[in-house]
C-alpha cells in the first residue's frame, strides 16, 4: 500500500495537501479498503471536507485501486453528494408535496431572505447553504427543514426565526 501513495496526480488535478492525502487514506483504511465501500468513503469525505473536490475524488479512487469514473459515477448519481463547496452550515427544505401543501414554499422562500442567498447557492464567506430537495420522507413533519443535521418539523416563520437566529449567533 506505501506505493499507492507515492502516486501523483494526473495532469489537471491538483494534489492534496498532505494533510488531506492522510485524511483520504485513513477514511480508505477505516473501511479496509473494501471497493464496495465507496459510498461510505465518500459520505465520510463529504462530512470532513463539505463537499467532493476532484482531488478528493482522484485520491479515493487512487487509494481504493478503482478507476475515477466509477468513484465519479458514484458522487453524481447521488443528490446527496456535492461536487460544489458547501457553507459551514447547510440548510435543506423540503419541497415534497405534503411539505409544499402545508406551506414549503414560504418557508424557503424565508430562509432565501434571512441568508441572503437562493436555493442552490452557498454564501460568499462559505457560512451558509441552502438547499431544495423534493422530498425528505418524513411527510407528517411538513413543513419540514433541516439544519446542520437537525430536523425541524412543522417549520413556520417564526421557528425559522428561531433556528436562524441561533444558527447566524453560532457562527459569529
Amino acid at each position: 500500500m506505501a506505493q499507492k501513495n507515492q502516486k501523483t496526480a494526473p495532469p489537471g488535478i491538483a494534489p492534496l495537501a498532505d494533510d488531506e492525502g492522510a485524511v483520504v487514506r485513513g477514511v480508505v483504511e477505516k473501511y479496509g479498503g473494501r471497493k464496495r465501500a465507496v459510498i461510505q468513503i465518500l459520505q465520510d469525505l463529504q462530512e470532513r471536507f463539505r463537499w467532493l473536490a476532484p482531488e478528493t475524488l482522484e485520491a479515493a479512487a487512487r487509494e481504493l485501486d478503482v478507476p475515477l469514473a466509477h468513484v465519479y459515477s458514484v458522487a453524481t448519481f447521488y443528490k446527496s453528494f456535492s461536487l460544489e463547496p458547501r457553507g459551514r452550515h447547510l440548510c435543506t427544505v423540503c419541497m415534497g408535496t405534503a411539505c409544499h401543501v402545508r406551506g414549503g414554499v414560504a418557508i424557503l422562500e424565508h430562509f432565501e431572505r434571512k441568508l441572503g442567498i437562493r436555493a442552490g447557492e452557498t454564501s460568499p464567506g462559505r457560512e451558509y447553504t441552502l438547499e431544495r430537495v423534493n422530498c425528505l420522507g418524513a411527510c407528517a413533519l411538513a413543513p419540514l427543514a433541516i439544519v446542520d443535521g437537525r430536523y425541524h418539523g412543522q417549520m413556520t416563520e417564526t421557528k425559522a426565526n428561531q433556528v436562524l437566529e441561533a444558527l447566524i449567533g453560532s457562527s459569529e
